[in-house]
Protein backbone atom coordinates (compact mmCIF):
# COMPACT_ATOMS: atom_id res chain seq x y z
CA UNK A 1 0.00 0.00 0.00
CA UNK A 2 1.04 3.32 -0.71
CA UNK A 3 3.39 4.93 2.09
CA UNK A 4 2.18 8.03 2.02
CA UNK A 5 -1.43 7.43 2.75
CA UNK A 6 -0.06 4.55 5.33
CA UNK A 7 1.75 7.33 7.46
CA UNK A 8 -1.65 8.92 7.83
CA UNK A 9 -3.42 6.30 10.03
CA UNK A 10 -3.00 6.45 13.98
CA UNK A 11 -0.78 3.15 15.00
CA UNK A 12 -3.78 1.12 15.78
CA UNK A 13 -5.78 1.76 12.57
CA UNK A 14 -2.71 0.92 10.76
CA UNK A 15 -1.62 -2.29 12.21
CA UNK A 16 -4.96 -3.72 11.08
CA UNK A 17 -4.67 -2.51 7.49
CA UNK A 18 -1.44 -4.27 7.04
CA UNK A 19 -2.74 -7.39 8.56
CA UNK A 20 -5.15 -7.57 5.56
CA UNK A 21 -4.55 -10.50 3.08
CA UNK A 22 -1.77 -9.24 0.03
CA UNK A 23 -3.71 -9.74 -2.60
CA UNK A 24 -6.41 -7.27 -1.07
CA UNK A 25 -3.82 -5.07 -0.23
CA UNK A 26 -2.24 -4.67 -3.96
CA UNK A 27 -5.36 -3.88 -5.38
CA UNK A 28 -6.29 -1.71 -3.28
CA UNK A 29 -8.76 0.91 -4.53
CA UNK A 30 -11.01 2.35 -1.41
CA UNK A 31 -10.11 2.66 2.45
CA UNK A 32 -13.48 3.84 4.10
CA UNK A 33 -13.40 4.77 7.74
CA UNK A 34 -16.26 5.65 9.91
CA UNK A 35 -16.54 6.37 13.50
CA UNK A 36 -17.01 3.47 15.86
CA UNK A 37 -18.64 1.77 12.27
CA UNK A 38 -16.85 -0.92 10.66
CA UNK A 39 -13.64 -0.54 8.52
CA UNK A 40 -14.18 -1.53 4.70
CA UNK A 41 -11.79 -1.65 2.36
CA UNK A 42 -13.26 -1.39 -1.76
CA UNK A 43 -10.22 -3.77 -3.85
CA UNK A 44 -10.18 -5.29 -7.78
CA UNK A 45 -14.15 -4.44 -7.66
CA UNK A 46 -15.31 -5.60 -4.48
CA UNK A 47 -15.94 -4.47 -1.12
CA UNK A 48 -15.49 -5.85 2.52
CA UNK A 49 -15.17 -5.45 5.99
CA UNK A 50 -11.97 -5.97 7.81
CA UNK A 51 -11.78 -7.49 11.37
CA UNK A 52 -9.10 -6.85 14.06
CA UNK A 53 -6.39 -9.60 12.80
CA UNK A 54 -6.85 -7.90 9.35
CA UNK A 55 -8.86 -11.13 8.02
CA UNK A 56 -11.83 -10.14 5.39
CA UNK A 57 -15.98 -10.65 6.34
CA UNK A 58 -18.84 -9.75 4.62
CA UNK A 59 -20.35 -9.49 8.23
CA UNK A 60 -20.32 -5.88 9.42
CA UNK A 61 -20.52 -6.58 13.45
CA UNK A 62 -17.46 -8.71 13.13
CA UNK A 63 -14.93 -6.17 11.69
CA UNK A 64 -13.26 -3.67 13.71
CA UNK A 65 -15.34 -0.36 14.38
CA UNK A 66 -12.67 3.08 14.67
CA UNK A 67 -13.23 5.15 17.66
CA UNK A 68 -13.38 8.94 18.00
CA UNK A 69 -10.01 9.59 18.95
CA UNK A 70 -8.53 7.38 15.78
CA UNK A 71 -11.13 9.85 13.58
CA UNK A 72 -9.53 12.82 15.43
CA UNK A 73 -5.83 11.61 15.02
CA UNK A 74 -6.40 11.03 11.25
CA UNK A 75 -8.15 14.11 10.32
CA UNK A 76 -5.21 16.12 12.37
CA UNK A 77 -2.76 14.00 10.10
CA UNK A 78 -4.59 14.94 6.94
CA UNK A 79 -4.95 18.78 7.41
CA UNK A 80 -0.94 18.52 8.50
CA UNK A 81 -2.63 19.69 12.10
CA UNK A 82 -3.94 22.67 11.10
CA UNK A 83 -7.64 22.42 10.45
CA UNK A 84 -7.65 26.30 9.63
CA UNK A 85 -5.11 25.84 7.09
CA UNK A 86 -7.42 23.28 5.62
CA UNK A 87 -10.65 25.41 5.40
CA UNK A 88 -11.08 25.47 1.41
CA UNK A 89 -10.56 21.80 1.05
CA UNK A 90 -13.11 20.98 4.26
CA UNK A 91 -15.44 23.14 2.24
CA UNK A 92 -14.76 21.11 -1.03
CA UNK A 93 -15.28 17.97 1.29
CA UNK A 94 -12.01 15.83 0.07
CA UNK A 95 -8.51 16.83 0.83
CA UNK A 96 -5.69 15.61 -1.59
CA UNK A 97 -2.95 14.33 0.02
CA UNK A 98 0.78 13.70 -1.75
CA UNK A 99 0.65 10.90 -4.38
CA UNK A 100 -2.68 12.26 -5.60
CA UNK A 101 -5.01 10.10 -3.08
CA UNK A 102 -8.01 11.78 -2.42
CA UNK A 103 -9.78 11.58 0.65
CA UNK A 104 -13.18 12.54 0.87
CA UNK A 105 -15.08 13.94 4.34
CA UNK A 106 -18.90 13.46 5.56
CA UNK A 107 -19.78 15.63 8.52
CA UNK A 108 -21.97 18.38 9.38
CA UNK A 109 -22.07 21.48 6.47
CA UNK A 110 -21.48 24.54 8.05
CA UNK A 111 -23.97 27.07 6.10
CA UNK A 112 -22.77 30.84 5.44
CA UNK A 113 -25.96 33.01 3.34
CA UNK A 114 -27.20 29.58 2.51
CA UNK A 115 -23.95 27.98 0.98
CA UNK A 116 -21.67 25.32 2.56
CA UNK A 117 -18.53 27.00 4.33
CA UNK A 118 -17.04 23.83 5.68
CA UNK A 119 -17.49 20.99 7.09
CA UNK A 120 -17.28 20.44 10.64
CA UNK A 121 -17.92 16.99 13.28
CA UNK A 122 -15.60 15.18 10.81
CA UNK A 123 -16.63 11.22 11.17
CA UNK A 124 -16.00 9.44 7.91
CA UNK A 125 -13.27 9.18 5.57
CA UNK A 126 -13.20 7.48 2.17
CA UNK A 127 -9.11 7.19 1.17
CA UNK A 128 -9.29 6.91 -2.56
CA UNK A 129 -5.28 4.97 -3.60
CA UNK A 130 -4.41 6.73 -6.65
CA UNK A 131 -2.32 4.62 -9.26
CA UNK A 132 -0.50 4.95 -12.51
CA UNK A 133 -1.05 2.44 -14.78
CA UNK A 134 1.60 3.19 -17.70
CA UNK A 135 -0.10 0.88 -21.18
CA UNK A 136 -4.01 1.62 -20.47
CA UNK A 137 -3.51 4.23 -22.58
CA UNK A 138 -2.02 2.68 -25.53
CA UNK A 139 -4.45 0.37 -25.83
CA UNK A 140 -7.26 3.77 -26.17
CA UNK A 141 -4.90 6.09 -28.33
CA UNK A 142 -5.19 4.52 -31.52
CA UNK A 143 -8.65 4.76 -31.90
CA UNK A 144 -8.61 8.13 -30.59
CA UNK A 145 -5.87 9.24 -33.59
CA UNK A 146 -7.32 11.72 -36.01
CA UNK A 147 -4.73 11.27 -39.47
CA UNK A 148 -5.31 14.54 -41.19
CA UNK A 149 -4.31 16.73 -37.97
CA UNK A 150 -1.62 14.45 -36.52
CA UNK A 151 -3.42 14.83 -33.46
CA UNK A 152 -6.22 13.35 -31.07
CA UNK A 153 -9.94 14.25 -31.49
CA UNK A 154 -11.67 16.17 -29.47
CA UNK A 155 -12.52 13.21 -26.70
CA UNK A 156 -14.71 12.56 -23.81
CA UNK A 157 -14.28 9.58 -21.43
CA UNK A 158 -17.62 8.19 -20.00
CA UNK A 159 -17.99 6.34 -17.01
CA UNK A 160 -19.87 6.14 -13.51
CA UNK A 161 -17.38 7.00 -10.89
CA UNK A 162 -14.24 4.39 -10.01
CA UNK A 163 -14.74 3.57 -13.29
CA UNK A 164 -10.51 4.46 -14.64
CA UNK A 165 -11.19 7.89 -15.91
CA UNK A 166 -8.63 9.68 -14.49
CA UNK A 167 -6.02 6.91 -14.43
CA UNK A 168 -7.19 6.73 -18.82
CA UNK A 169 -6.34 10.64 -19.22
CA UNK A 170 -3.24 10.51 -16.97
CA UNK A 171 -1.59 7.80 -19.55
CA UNK A 172 -3.12 9.23 -22.60
CA UNK A 173 -1.25 12.66 -21.44
CA UNK A 174 1.88 10.40 -21.01
CA UNK A 175 1.81 8.91 -24.40
CA UNK A 176 0.66 12.20 -26.11
CA UNK A 177 3.60 14.78 -24.21
CA UNK A 178 5.94 11.62 -24.96
CA UNK A 179 4.95 11.41 -28.63
CA UNK A 180 3.91 7.32 -28.54
CA UNK A 181 0.87 7.09 -30.77
CA UNK A 182 0.83 3.56 -30.75
CA UNK A 183 -0.31 3.27 -34.21
CA UNK A 184 2.18 2.38 -37.41
CA UNK A 185 0.28 5.40 -39.35
CA UNK A 186 1.47 7.69 -36.78
CA UNK A 187 5.38 7.66 -36.81
CA UNK A 188 6.96 10.55 -37.53
CA UNK A 189 4.13 12.79 -35.67
CA UNK A 190 6.40 13.84 -32.82
CA UNK A 191 4.90 14.74 -29.48
CA UNK A 192 2.18 17.23 -28.60
CA UNK A 193 2.09 19.92 -25.77
CA UNK A 194 0.32 19.22 -23.26
CA UNK A 195 -1.62 20.89 -20.72
CA UNK A 196 -3.59 19.49 -17.85
CA UNK A 197 -5.89 21.74 -15.64
CA UNK A 198 -6.03 19.40 -12.11
CA UNK A 199 -9.00 20.66 -9.70
CA UNK A 200 -8.52 18.26 -7.51
CA UNK A 201 -4.60 17.22 -7.96
CA UNK A 202 -5.41 14.00 -8.78
CA UNK A 203 -4.15 13.42 -12.64
CA UNK A 204 -0.47 14.93 -11.72
CA UNK A 205 -0.45 14.57 -7.94
CA UNK A 206 2.04 17.52 -8.02
CA UNK A 207 3.96 18.19 -5.14
CA UNK A 208 5.01 22.11 -4.58
CA UNK A 209 3.87 22.33 -8.39
CA UNK A 210 6.12 19.50 -9.66
CA UNK A 211 4.25 16.45 -10.90
CA UNK A 212 5.37 13.15 -9.31
CA UNK A 213 2.99 10.96 -12.25
CA UNK A 214 5.35 10.81 -15.25
CA UNK A 215 3.44 13.10 -17.75
CA UNK A 216 5.92 13.11 -20.31
CA UNK A 217 8.09 15.55 -21.43
CA UNK A 218 6.11 18.61 -22.58
CA UNK A 219 3.19 18.32 -20.25
CA UNK A 220 2.90 21.23 -17.95
CA UNK A 221 -0.15 21.35 -14.88
CA UNK A 222 -1.41 23.82 -13.68
CA UNK A 223 -2.57 22.58 -10.14
CA UNK A 224 -5.26 22.96 -7.50
CA UNK A 225 -7.22 25.32 -9.98
CA UNK A 226 -11.27 25.70 -11.00
CA UNK A 227 -11.24 23.59 -14.20
CA UNK A 228 -12.85 26.45 -15.99
CA UNK A 229 -10.36 29.33 -15.03
CA UNK A 230 -7.62 26.92 -15.28
CA UNK A 231 -8.42 25.88 -19.18
CA UNK A 232 -8.50 29.96 -19.79
CA UNK A 233 -5.30 30.68 -17.74
CA UNK A 234 -3.62 27.39 -20.01
CA UNK A 235 -4.83 28.48 -23.07
CA UNK A 236 -3.76 32.21 -22.27
CA UNK A 237 -0.08 31.43 -20.84
CA UNK A 238 1.34 28.03 -21.67
CA UNK A 239 -0.13 27.59 -25.39
CA UNK A 240 -0.92 24.36 -25.11
CA UNK A 241 -1.86 21.55 -28.31
CA UNK A 242 -3.89 19.07 -26.30
CA UNK A 243 -5.56 20.40 -23.17
CA UNK A 244 -6.42 17.43 -20.56
CA UNK A 245 -9.24 18.20 -17.76
CA UNK A 246 -11.53 15.64 -15.29
CA UNK A 247 -14.71 15.55 -14.92
CA UNK A 248 -16.58 18.37 -16.70
CA UNK A 249 -20.39 18.94 -16.48
CA UNK A 250 -20.88 22.88 -15.12
CA UNK A 251 -21.68 25.53 -17.78
CA UNK A 252 -18.86 27.26 -17.06
CA UNK A 253 -16.64 24.17 -18.34
CA UNK A 254 -18.58 23.68 -21.31
CA UNK A 255 -17.49 27.87 -21.89
CA UNK A 256 -13.90 27.02 -21.07
CA UNK A 257 -14.46 23.74 -23.61
CA UNK A 258 -15.74 26.02 -26.44
CA UNK A 259 -13.18 28.50 -25.96
CA UNK A 260 -10.31 26.13 -26.58
CA UNK A 261 -11.81 23.99 -29.75
CA UNK A 262 -12.22 27.54 -31.08
CA UNK A 263 -8.68 28.43 -30.61
CA UNK A 264 -7.42 24.97 -32.22
CA UNK A 265 -6.70 23.39 -29.07
CA UNK A 266 -7.62 19.68 -29.00
CA UNK A 267 -9.47 18.77 -25.57
CA UNK A 268 -9.78 15.44 -23.81
CA UNK A 269 -12.16 15.63 -20.40
CA UNK A 270 -13.85 13.36 -18.97
CA UNK A 271 -17.26 13.32 -17.47
CA UNK A 272 -19.52 11.31 -15.17
CA UNK A 273 -22.37 9.17 -16.77
CA UNK A 274 -23.07 5.35 -17.59
CA UNK A 275 -23.42 5.77 -21.32
CA UNK A 276 -24.66 7.98 -24.27
CA UNK A 277 -28.14 8.24 -22.73
CA UNK A 278 -26.83 9.87 -19.80
CA UNK A 279 -24.64 12.37 -21.44
CA UNK A 280 -27.61 13.55 -23.54
CA UNK A 281 -29.96 13.79 -20.49
CA UNK A 282 -27.31 16.20 -18.81
CA UNK A 283 -27.99 20.01 -20.25
CA UNK A 284 -24.72 20.89 -20.30
CA UNK A 285 -23.11 17.76 -21.81
CA UNK A 286 -25.71 17.17 -23.99
CA UNK A 287 -25.55 20.47 -25.37
CA UNK A 288 -22.05 20.03 -26.45
CA UNK A 289 -22.51 16.88 -27.68
CA UNK A 290 -25.52 18.33 -30.20
CA UNK A 291 -22.98 21.15 -31.04
CA UNK A 292 -20.48 18.38 -32.07
CA UNK A 293 -17.66 19.52 -29.63
CA UNK A 294 -16.48 15.85 -29.64
CA UNK A 295 -15.44 13.84 -32.29
CA UNK A 296 -14.82 10.76 -30.18
CA UNK A 297 -16.24 9.44 -26.94
CA UNK A 298 -14.80 7.29 -24.89
CA UNK A 299 -17.23 4.98 -22.32
CA UNK A 300 -15.61 2.52 -19.60
CA UNK A 301 -16.72 -0.41 -17.90
CA UNK A 302 -14.97 -1.91 -14.36
CA UNK A 303 -15.86 -5.74 -13.84
CA UNK A 304 -13.95 -7.96 -11.57
CA UNK A 305 -10.85 -5.83 -11.29
CA UNK A 306 -10.24 -4.93 -15.18
CA UNK A 307 -11.28 -2.29 -17.04
CA UNK A 308 -13.07 -2.62 -20.50
CA UNK A 309 -13.08 0.41 -23.11
CA UNK A 310 -15.32 1.03 -26.31
CA UNK A 311 -14.74 4.19 -28.52
CA UNK A 312 -17.72 5.24 -30.15
CA UNK A 313 -17.56 8.20 -32.80
CA UNK A 314 -20.21 10.98 -32.36
CA UNK A 315 -22.58 10.00 -34.96
CA UNK A 316 -22.41 6.13 -33.75
CA UNK A 317 -23.24 7.33 -30.49
CA UNK A 318 -25.85 9.32 -31.32
CA UNK A 319 -27.45 6.16 -33.08
CA UNK A 320 -26.61 3.94 -30.08
CA UNK A 321 -28.46 6.57 -27.87
CA UNK A 322 -31.64 5.83 -30.22
CA UNK A 323 -31.37 2.37 -30.07
CA UNK A 324 -31.17 2.67 -26.00
CA UNK A 325 -32.92 4.28 -23.38
CA UNK A 326 -31.62 5.30 -20.00
CA UNK A 327 -30.76 3.06 -17.96
CA UNK A 328 -28.99 2.67 -14.43
CA UNK A 329 -25.52 2.87 -13.53
CA UNK A 330 -23.77 -0.94 -12.73
CA UNK A 331 -22.91 -1.29 -8.68
CA UNK A 332 -19.07 -1.68 -9.35
CA UNK A 333 -19.47 -4.73 -7.12
CA UNK A 334 -22.09 -5.95 -9.45
CA UNK A 335 -21.97 -9.19 -11.55
CA UNK A 336 -20.24 -8.67 -15.10
CA UNK A 337 -22.84 -6.94 -17.21
CA UNK A 338 -24.21 -8.91 -19.99
CA UNK A 339 -22.80 -9.04 -23.61
CA UNK A 340 -25.38 -6.75 -24.57
CA UNK A 341 -23.49 -4.28 -23.16
CA UNK A 342 -21.46 -3.70 -25.53
CA UNK A 343 -23.67 -3.40 -28.44
CA UNK A 344 -25.81 -0.27 -27.04
CA UNK A 345 -27.84 -2.81 -25.04
CA UNK A 346 -31.48 -3.68 -26.14
CA UNK A 347 -34.10 -1.50 -26.91
CA UNK A 348 -35.69 0.27 -23.23
CA UNK A 349 -38.44 2.53 -24.75
CA UNK A 350 -37.61 5.43 -27.88
CA UNK A 351 -35.26 7.35 -26.24
CA UNK A 352 -35.07 11.36 -26.80
CA UNK A 353 -33.74 12.07 -30.29
CA UNK A 354 -30.75 14.36 -30.15
CA UNK A 355 -28.89 14.93 -32.81
CA UNK A 356 -25.43 14.29 -32.18
CA UNK A 357 -23.10 16.88 -35.00
CA UNK A 358 -19.81 16.19 -36.16
CA UNK A 359 -18.04 19.38 -36.34
CA UNK A 360 -14.88 20.07 -38.97
CA UNK A 361 -12.25 21.07 -36.50
CA UNK A 362 -10.19 23.83 -36.57
CA UNK A 363 -7.21 24.89 -38.18
CA UNK A 364 -4.19 23.42 -35.65
CA UNK A 365 -0.55 24.19 -35.71
CA UNK A 366 1.84 21.03 -35.43
CA UNK A 367 5.53 21.16 -33.56
CA UNK A 368 7.24 21.68 -36.34
CA UNK A 369 5.53 24.84 -37.89
CA UNK A 370 3.14 23.90 -40.17
CA UNK A 371 -0.58 24.24 -40.23
CA UNK A 372 -2.63 21.11 -40.46
CA UNK A 373 -6.29 20.96 -41.15
CA UNK A 374 -8.51 19.45 -38.34
CA UNK A 375 -11.65 16.96 -39.25
CA UNK A 376 -12.39 15.13 -36.12
CA UNK A 377 -14.06 12.31 -37.99
CA UNK A 378 -10.41 10.39 -39.10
Amino acid sequence: MPQPVMELFPASLRAVLERMPEAAKQSLEEIRIRENRPLEVGFGSLYSFIREDGSLTEQGREAYYPGRDQCRALLERITNHSIYAAEEELRRGYVTVAGGHRIGLAGRAVLEAGAVSHLKDIAGFNVRIARAHPGFGSRVLPGLLDFRAKTIRHTLVVSPPQQGKTTLIRDLARCISSGSWHHPSARGWGSRKVGIVDERSEIAASERGVPTFDLGPRCDVLDACPKAEGMMMMLRSMSPEVLVVDEIGRQEDAEAVREAIHAGVRVLATAHAADMSDVLARPVLGKLAAEGAFGAYVFLNKSGGSVAHRIVAAEEAARESERSGPRAAMPRDAPAEPAAWRDGGPPAGEAARVTVKSRPMPVIRSPSGGLKEGSGDA
